[in-house]
């Protein structure tokens, strides 16, 4: 090209460049700021959709191991109150004991009903005041769906816990009674009071399971969730050390760019040199 002043391309050239460099320049100190190589569909619109799965996936994990732990402490709030059954069911055999001997009267008998009585009333408001959230769990015969997986597959993503009857008539203690000698010693046959607690073990035995493998759970949801995670950052996340060689070379690169675009500005002035003679 000769010299010519009506354009001059060798500005237009330098400009060219120094715009990508600054381009590039904004792109690393984005990324740094951010610590993120994916801040727009633009720097990876494959990458990007990838990562937006994957955050919402250890998202819907983190909600798994809530939901998990939250289930732990309602099955503890109930095998406590079976706990305190539990107690009570073991009172009332000791009264039964105590009355089914002949060494006492049956007036004696009625003090010891009386509170044989208090047990069993005591037994069914524990039953019916106990709960989680208003969820009740030694009153009714359901189920409690637990939701902890990231889909909806009953055999991946979420498991039921019995719920567990301890009322006082579903233990089968309403007509119990140790106000005479016989009446104490049927309440000691194999469908009595050791009925009532046969039926109460088996339920917290199902608590303590489920408390078990909900611990399980929460481990297994805690290992996927970390993995999840690191590979959701080597997709996402910058690399410090690299982006940073990158903008120190874009850096060096605009500097060049704004001294060259200077010299090529001083072209056209060669000409005006000839043209003066």
């Amino acid at each position: 090209m000769g010299l010519v002043i009506n354009h001059n391309m060798a500005a237009e050239v330098a400009y060219r460049n120094l715009s990508a460099t600054y381009r590039q320049l904004a792109e690393s100190v984005n990324a740094l700021s951010s610590g993120l190589r994916i801040n727009s569909a633009d720097d990876d619109a494959a990458g990007l959709a990838v990562r937006e799965l994957m955050r919402a996936e250890v998202a819907s994990l983190g909600q798994g191991i809530r939901n998990a732990s939250d289930a732990i402490s309602m099955l503890q709030t109930f095998d406590g109150a079976a706990q305190v059954i539990d107690e009570k069911l073991i009172r009332m055999k000791e009264l039964a004991m105590q009355a089914a001997t002949g060494t006492y009267t049956d007036d004696q008998r009625a003090i010891m009903n009386a509170e044989f009585t208090q047990m069993r009333e005591e037994i069914e408001r524990i039953a019916q005041a106990t709960t989680f959230n208003e969820v009740s769990g030694l009153n009714a015969s359901g189920t409690i769906k637990i939701h902890f997986g990231t889909g909806n597959s009953s055999a991946e993503d979420y498991y039921n816990i019995t719920q567990q009857n301890m009322t006082a008539s579903a233990l089968g203690l309403s007509d119990l009674s140790i106000a005479n000698q016989v009446s104490a010693q049927s309440v000691l046959n194999p469908a009595g009071i050791d009925s009532a607690i046969g039926a109460k073990d088996t339920g917290r035995a199902h608590f303590g399971a489920m408390i078990n493998r909900l611990d399980n759970t929460i481990a297994n949801l805690e290992i996927q969730r970390e993995n999840i995670q690191a590979a959701e950052s080597q997709i996402s996340d910058v690399d410090v050390a690299w982006e940073m060689a990158n903008l120190v070379k874009n850096q060096v690169l605009a500097q060049a760019g704004v001294a060259m675009l200077a010299q090529a500005n001083m072209i056209p002035m060669m000409a005006l040199t000839l043209l003066g003679g």
